[in-house]
């Protein structure tokens, strides 16, 4: 996968922007955030202005945007964030940015190294140490993981905040979750479902989980009141910038990418009506429990699916779910024809980037790159599938989980 993306993805990505004459910076999408928290934390200048807004593109695409050109990138690379992101990155602005983007990038690797083996644990799978290296592996051989790195995207970073706050609500430590969710939120289109679901949880066993909504809300407000003092009147700012965002980027979701937003809309809203009831239903499990961690999955790999960006590094949230339907796989098949069926699917489609990136980056050692280059989307054709197949599967596992008790206490 790696070599594919040296060979023929970047090579192929560097030769179109020269005969379009579009620019290439540095392309990170730290650098943004870098410089917009910079700005306003040395200089108390408004990251979501337009002056900083050009400065971002100076250092991104090397010049700032004409819209005079045609060829020239849509996306305006603005600060499209929360201002409390800035104190995520106060330890890096008086750094070099070159440094801080290389350290960025392998501190990205360890943390999704590092979440492949705590998913294990929160899924209680014991496994040998060459299944843990197998899995870690091809984690970062994955679109979604190698996109994300190479771009140092802040969704690797909030993938591991939310696996924190998860462990500590495992160990009940309730209050310490509760901050690390707060913290999650610099990402709020990827942790929104997630947040819904574990409001319902704590409401439902009140005296003894309080703690986690108190906690979360004092922290939220912590945030959002230092974020106001230090840039005064931000969050319409923000809110502008997000609808700015989505306008110049053509954001849609998973399901409307694949298809059209109006039927997206509503494969959508099919999607979140079973994962509520589900929700509903296993509200008053402990944390420590099957179910519990069953909807937990099940709310990332849905988050995935009608999130208002299809990007494919926020596919990094279907970790926990790829992992427990791996778990799984024969209890699912041993169930229905269907279940096998689907998981034939899934597992296709996951296989696919792996076994074509290989094929393509062996002809890149043959092939003229011109040839070679042609092919450079073929890994990524099931990236979009990927979701729905997941977040499919989970439904069926989270359905069945919730479902099974009940009838055992039936039939008793």
């Amino acid at each position: 996968m790696w070599l594919y993306l040296q060979r023929v993805v970047i090579p192929h990505q560097v030769t179109e922007a020269a005969i379009h004459g579009r620019p290439r910076g540095n392309l990170s999408d730290l650098y943004p955030r870098w410089l917009g928290a910079r700005e306003l934390l040395l200089r108390g200048r408004d990251p979501y202005s337009a002056e900083v807004t050009r400065e971002i593109q100076a250092g991104y695409y090397g010049r700032p945007l004409d819209a005079a050109r045609a060829e020239d990138p849509r996306d305006q690379q603005g600060f499209a964030y929360p201002v409390y992101v800035a104190f995520l990155l106060a330890p890096t602005v008086g750094l070099p940015f070159d440094i801080v983007q290389r350290s960025f990038y392998w501190i990205l690797m360890a943390i999704t190294i590092l979440s492949v083996l705590l998913w294990l644990r929160v899924l209680r799978w014991s496994t040998p140490w060459w299944t843990q290296v197998s899995l870690s592996l091809l984690t970062i051989g994955s679109p979604a993981v190698m996109q994300g790195l190479k771009l140092r995207q802040l969704s690797l970073l909030v993938a591991a905040v939310i696996l924190a706050a998860i462990l500590l609500l495992l160990a009940d430590r309730l209050s310490a979750a509760g901050f690390f969710l707060a913290l999650a939120t610099i990402k709020p289109q990827v942790v929104w479902l997630l947040l819904l679901w574990l409001a319902v949880w704590t409401v439902a066993d009140w005296k003894r989980r309080y703690r986690l909504l108190l906690s979360f809300l004092i922290s939220m407000t912590v945030l959002v009141a230092s974020s106001e003092i230090l840039l005064p009147h931000w969050i319409p700012r923000f809110f502008q910038a997000v609808q700015e965002y989505r306008r110049y980027t053509g954001a849609t979701s998973v399901l409307s990418t694949m298809v059209s937003p109006i039927v997206g809309v509503s494969a959508a809203i099919l999607s979140l009506v079973p994962t509520a009831l589900i929700c509903w239903k296993e509200r008053k499990q402990p944390a420590d429990s099957e179910a519990f961690v069953r909807v937990l999955c099940l709310a990332l790999a849905v988050t995935v699916l009608v999130a208002p960006t299809a990007a494919p590094y926020n596919q990094i949230l279907l970790l926990p779910s790829i992992l427990l339907l791996a778990r799984e796989c024969r209890t699912i098949g041993r169930r229905s024809g269907s279940g096998t069926f689907l998981v034939a699917i899934a597992a296709a489609l996951a296989a696919w980037p792996w076994i074509t990136s290989i094929l393509i980056a062996a002809l890149s050692f043959v092939m003229r790159p011109e040839g070679v280059q042609r092919f450079w989307t073929v890994p990524f054709w099931t990236v979009w599938l990927n979701p729905v197949a997941v977040a499919a599967l989970m439904l069926i596992v989270a359905y069945r989980g919730s479902v099974a008790p009940t009838q055992e206490r039936a039939t008793a």
